[in-house]
């Protein structure tokens, strides 16, 4: 069954607009394995305007569940994730800067720093994603580099959803079935929300995990936090 990863990004920023400890963190996430969550996802960047390097540290001693820490793996974040050793490292193309995620790895352009970072993880024991689109090329390559998982990047869907379901959710399954082939498992990201994931989750053969924060995140402000987080697991069929 597809595990629920609940990004909390989102928390940290509400944190870093007043400074202090408000909302605090590490508790947040707590409560949200508490919750019934099945993982915690951060995504640290460079400028630490939301998750600091400090918070992954905190984090990992603590929880329980599955810790996924996504990136761009430039040096600060490789030595980041080779000290904590998180279940997974999800690698993201973002440079310096950027907003949010808007764009997957090519991994045929990318394949001598993803090759080389791959294998600089797998030899310490984590678990590898590549943030990705639904291209067969793109798939085969993060197959050939050794990597772990896809994480497939849904704004398409969500974006398309409500105009043909069948028709935004189709290349996704297409997706699904070649990563499969290749031998990778199949996580998804960016946009999911309780309207589309019930669909997305069902209509795809071969999905692990969904990492989801800004949706959740926003919902909890209006029916509190562990209803949010059962409500995204009911959606996933739990």
């Amino acid at each position: 069954m597809t595990k629920l990863s609940v990004n909390i990004n989102k928390i940290a920023t509400l944190r870093n607009a007043r400074g202090g400890n408000t909302p605090n963190v590490l508790q947040a996430a707590l409560d949200i394995e508490r919750f019934g969550a099945d993982g915690i996802t951060v995504h640290p960047r460079p400028d630490e305007r939301h998750i600091r390097y400090q918070d992954v540290h905190d984090l990992k001693p603590a929880l329980q569940t599955e810790f996924n820490v996504e990136g761009y793996p430039n040096q600060s974040f490789m030595d980041l994730v080779l000290s904590v050793k998180p279940a997974q490292v999800t690698l993201v193309p973002d440079p310096p800067g950027v907003l949010t995620s808007n764009a997957g790895w090519d991994t045929i352009k990318n394949q001598s720093l993803l090759s080389e970072v791959i294998a600089t993880l797998k030899k310490a024991g984590l678990r590898t994603s590549i943030f990705i689109e639904c291209d067969h090329s793109l798939i085969e390559g993060a197959a050939k580099l050794g990597s772990d998982r896809i994480e497939l990047y849904t704004e398409s869907f969500a974006v398309n959803y409500r105009k043909s379901k069948e028709q935004a959710v189709a290349p996704y399954v297409q997706a699904s079935q070649w990563a499969h082939d290749f031998g990778l498992g199949v996580n998804a990201g960016h946009d999911l929300n309780q309207e589309n994931l019930g669909y997305f989750a069902e209509s795809l053969p071969y999905l692990d995990e969904v990492s989801i924060g800004h949706a959740l995140i926003s919902e909890a402000l209006y029916i509190g936090l562990e209803n949010a987080v059962q409500a995204y697991q009911k959606a996933l069929g739990k």
